[in-house]
């Protein structure tokens, strides 16, 4: 299980701060225990570039790794499904203003002149390989599973081996494929078509980056309400082994708003080419929210951000219908948010977070190890909140310069919002949601939020109720926070 950052090295100093952003570095240097003893400290200044969904437009299926050499590689498919596309970035939050490099082409016609779709980028054997999955001019549905590789050191730049055609069990439909290692062996994941159904998951062993190296296994088939739904569909695999297991998420049913994750898992001693060492959750981990506004999540990856924190990336639309066919609705958008872990060692998915910058968690000064909840009207605190109930997003304010209003990522377009004594999660109105966000009263490492329209009063905790009030000696850490990612 990853550990949770150091206070004083909080999300938005590795994945960014804007004028919304904690001051949790810039006022480490006064020191652990040090008081902040004026009620009205400098509001925080920004930072780094923040991490702002989506990150990179109009690209489904979106794969994201970041290499030994400490870079991230992008890649994705593109609407017109005829290229293949990676950008490159030091950071996360650069991928989107990063240049695109096309590193293949389809041809005008034969093999491989039908859509192309989710590219993924690997490194393995002192090479790059890219996997991905092709139909033929003359039927751009005849899709069958490739990949490129190349020597260079520049995956952007390089010049690529021709394609080379990844046989499986069965001359049919295959898509989505992925290989990871484990215990020195190397796999190849995918989807292809299935008898009653239209794609389940197979998993085999490799000799090389093109040969399999022993008959695949069907380890999942879409026989769930959840991943039946328009199309009998499991496709997309993406693996992550954490905490002595191997979990592979995957997508299913149509790419509509139906569209949504399950977990696969096994023991990290089991026979992965044995299906019995497969559970399947029962329910999806990850799918659409109305809260958020955000629709048909899937198709995910997983990385790491600049301080190792896990971190999924996914695309979705921010509407539910799709214009036209849901396959060639171009708005399926890349995304990225933290990755969190269960108790149990397994992942929490949460919700898909929502456009702008990526959310946060309010720890209590006052109560160590209580989040600030909602319950889509009143905030709280809990020690033991639902992921996306304690997810907040700081934005900034439209009030006064430095101001920051703060939104629940579940009630998009709603604030947390002054209402006489009472804070309230209301639409906004004028500027009774702004705040100035400064460090915090009882620990520098914290932050606290003073309103715009009653200076003095800052938002604290009283009876485990979220209120505002001045901030007396003795409210100091009721109105700390700490900010985690």
């Amino acid at each position: 299980m990853n550990a949770p950052l150091n206070r004083q090295f909080s999300r938005r100093s590795f994945l960014g701060s804007g004028t919304a952003a904690a001051a949790t570095v810039i006022l480490a240097g006064a020191g652990a225990g040090t008081l902040v003893t004026a009620p009205a400290a400098a509001a925080a200044p920004a930072l780094t570039t923040p991490v702002i969904n989506p990150i990179v437009p109009q690209r489904a299926d979106p794969w994201l790794m970041k290499h030994t050499d400490g870079r991230y590689y992008f890649t994705g498919s593109v609407p017109e499904y005829d290229r293949i596309i990676l950008r490159s970035s030091s950071t996360i939050s650069g991928l989107g203003s990063s240049s695109e490099a096309v590193v293949w082409t389809r041809p005008a016609t034969g093999t491989m002149g039908g859509y192309i779709w989710a590219p993924e980028l690997h490194h393995f054997d002192g090479k790059w390989h890219i996997y991905f999955a092709a139909g033929d001019s003359t039927d751009v549905f005849r899709v069958r599973i490739y990949v490129i590789s190349t020597a260079a050191a520049d995956p952007t730049t390089a010049v690529w081996e021709p394609p080379v055609r990844v046989y499986t069990h069965a001359d049919t439909f295959s898509l989505d494929a992925t290989t990871f290692e484990h215990a020195g062996t190397r796999y190849l994941l995918w989807a292809q078509s299935d008898t009653g159904v239209n794609s389940s998951l197979f998993v085999a062993s490799m000799s090389s980056p093109s040969t399999l190296s022993s008959a695949p296994v069907r380890i999942a088939v879409p026989t769930l309400d959840w991943e039946t739904r328009g199309y009998k569909v499991n496709e997309g695999p993406a693996v992550i082994k954490r905490n002595g297991r191997i979990f592979v998420s995957f997508s299913a049913s149509a790419t509509d708003a139906n569209y949504c994750v399950g977990l696969l898992t096994a023991d990290e001693n089991a026979d992965l080419l044995n299906a019995a060492s497969w559970t399947k959750t029962p329910t999806p981990v990850f799918s659409t929210s109305e809260g958020s506004k955000q629709y048909g999540p899937g198709h995910n990856s997983f990385t790491v951000d600049e301080a190792g924190n896990d971190v999924l990336v996914y695309h979705a639309r921010s509407y539910r219908d799709p214009i036209g066919n849901p396959l060639f609705d171009p708005n399926r958008h890349a995304r990225v948010q933290r990755l969190h872990w269960k108790a149990d060692g397994t992942p929490d998915f949460g919700v898909p977070v929502g456009d702008g910058e990526l959310p946060v968690r309010l720890e209590s000064a006052a109560a160590p190890g209580a989040y600030l909840v909602h319950d889509g009207t009143i905030v709280t605190a809990s020690s033991a909140p639902s992921l996306g109930a304690s997810q907040f997003r700081i934005a900034p304010g439209y009030a006064k310069k430095n101001s920051v209003v703060i939104e629940p990522v579940l009630t998009k377009g709603r604030y947390l919002r002054i209402q006489s004594s009472t804070v309230a999660i209301a639409s906004t109105a004028g500027s009774s949601s702004a705040f100035i966000q400064r460090g915090g009263l009882s620990d520098p490492a914290g932050v606290s939020f003073e309103s715009v329209d009653l200076p003095g009063s800052y938002l604290l905790l009283r009876q485990g109720v979220l209120t505002v009030a001045t901030a007396g000696k003795n409210d100091r850490a009721t109105a700390t926070f700490f900010l985690d990612s």
